[in-house]
This record gives structure tokens, C-alpha cells and sequence, in this order.
């Protein structure tokens, strides 16, 4: 989840003041954290505490109330304030930049041993998107991201294995698996470049105007820094895009030290609990 993080805090300064390149300092001065990463916290104590629906509510609506100029957008800001917590059938892309730790809490071991998909935490990831995005193409976007971050950790984390050899050590294999598997089951086109996208791309809050453009941000990156500087470098809706592919690219080729100690200082002390105590519940997996 941290990687949405670190896509959030560098897309900061780019929201309304896109760039379209990839050359630029990965972390600024005047970066911050946004709601992007105060909902993958609050999604990650939801899933920390049971992962029921009224455990997504609680956190959503505990951690926006206590960060509540983080920029979130009107009708959400509205659910986060009101006593009522019905869904308003939202379409756009808060639901995808807010589910990774339901990913991570799937369990590839399961997978590896029964060839089914962990059905539990795919559940789990459908609700956190539902208890406000409850449109398809919010639950799609949410369900697309999350099934790309665990292919990521079940191809890159050398569970899957072809002829009895895994192929974590073919990036360009496990990424096609990936694409095709996205293609196929939420009909996004992934077949475009980043630069037939970024001279038209605009901002757009909504999940299938982000999602697919963040994953083949992902699709087209060498390392965990380089897919961030590929969302960046699209312009549109900065700090989600980045934090959607963010989440994506954590999962397959983890995060440089550095990065990861600078990001974190950017939280203050209730969100960084939250991550101390994530780790403790999810240790961060060693490869197979």
C-alpha cells in the first residue's frame, strides 16, 4: 500500500499543474500528502479490523473527519460529514486509488496451492469500493486495480510457475499475463502507449478515464521510480494516477529504501501508526 503513497505525495504538486514529462525532482519540497493516501489508510484499518462493511465506513468516515481538508472530492466529502453512509453511486477514481490493502491482504499462497483466485479478499476489495462507488465502473476500476496488484504478487513473487520453473524472472511475460487478464475480464484497451495518450490527456476524476491509463503507466515502467515518472509524465488527474500505478508497481518490483523513508516523511504520526501496524499484520513478503 505504501506505493500508492509515494505515487500520491509526487503527484501532489503535478494535480493542477501537469507536466508532460518524465523529467522532473521525484520529491519536492512543497509535496504533501492528499486524500489519496488518507483513504488507503483508512481502507488498510478497515481490512486490519475484519474487512466488513461497516469496518470500511467507520475508518472512511474516522480518518476523513480527522484530515478533513485533504481535497476530497464533493460528493464524498458530503458521505464523510453526513450521518448517512449509503452509497451514492460513484463512478469516479477514489475506488481504485484506495484498494490496495485489499490486495495485499489476498493470499497468493492459496492461489499457488488451488489455482483459484483468493475469493475472500476479492470480496473484500468489491466492498471497499461499494460502500460509496457503488456505480459499475467505480466497482470495475477498484476490482481491476486490485486484481493487477495480485497478479503482480503472485507472477513477480515467483508463485506462479510454468513446467515447474516460475516466471518471476520474466517481467515482460508476467506483464502480458497481466494485460491480458485486465483486457479480457473489464474490457479496458490497454493497448495504447503512453505517448499516443499523453498529448491529449486531460484531467479526469472518473475510473475509466484513470485505471487504464495507470496500468499501462505500469506496463510500460522498468522499476518502481520509473512507472511513477510515467503517470506523472500523462498529466490528468496527477496524484490518483500515480497512486493507482503506484500501488501496481509496489507489488512488482517492491520499493527502493530511499524512496520509501522519504515518502514516509511526509505522514504525520496517526498515518504512519497506520503503516507500523500494517506491517506488523502483513509483513512484507519475501520472494519465493
Amino acid at each position: 500500500m505504501l506505493g500508492a503513497i509515494v505515487g500520491d505525495i509526487v503527484g501532489s504538486v503535478y494535480e493542477w499543474n501537469n507536466i508532460k514529462t518524465k523529467d522532473f525532482p521525484l520529491f519536492r519540497d512543497d509535496c504533501f500528502f492528499t486524500d489519496d493516501t488518507v483513504m488507503t489508510c483508512a481502507v488498510a484499518e478497515a481490512v486490519m479490523n475484519g474487512g466488513e462493511c461497516d469496518d470500511f465506513i467507520d475508518a472512511m468516515k474516522k480518518y476523513g473527519r480527522l484530515y478533513p481538508r485533504a481535497g476530497y472530492g464533493g460528493r464524498f466529502r458530503e458521505w464523510l460529514t453526513s450521518k448517512n453512509s449509503k452509497p451514492y453511486n460513484s463512478y469516479g477514481n477514489g475506488s481504485a486509488m484506495r484498494i490496495s490493502p485489499c490486495a495485499w491482504a489476498m493470499d497468493c499462497g492459496f492461489c499457488a496451492r488451488t489455482g483459484m483466485w483468493p475469493s475472500n479478499g476479492r470480496a473484500m476489495a468489491k466492498l471497499s469500493a461499494e460502500v460509496t462507488h457503488n456505480h459499475p465502473e467505480g466497482i470495475k476500476g477498484a476490482m481491476a486495480t486490485a486484481d493487477a496488484i495480485f497478479m503482480c504478487r503472485y507472477l513477480f513473487g515467483g508463485y506462479y510457475c510454468e513446467d515447474g520453473e516460475p516466471i518471476d524472472d520474466n517481467p515482460a511475460e508476467c506483464k502480458k499475463r497481466i494485460k491480458g487478464h485486465i483486457e479480457r475480464e473489464y474490457g479496458y484497451d490497454l493497448s495504447r502507449t503512453l505517448d499516443e495518450i499523453r498529448p491529449t490527456y486531460r484531467f479526469d476524476e472518473t475510473c475509466q478515464g484513470t485505471v487504464p491509463e495507470a496500468i499501462i503507466a505500469f506496463l510500460e515502467s522498468t522499476d518502481f521510480e520509473d512507472a511513477i515518472r510515467n503517470a506523472i509524465s500523462l498529466g490528468g488527474d496527477s496524484d490518483t494516477l500515480a497512486a493507482i500505478t503506484g500501488s501496481i508497481a509496489e507489488a512488482a518490483y517492491g520499493i527502493p529504501q530511499k524512496i520509501r523513508d522519504k515518502a514516509i516523511s511526509y505522514l504525520d504520526e496517526p498515518l504512519k501508526d497506520v503503516l507500523r501496524r500494517w506491517r506488523k499484520q502483513f509483513p512484507y513478503p519475501v520472494k519465493r
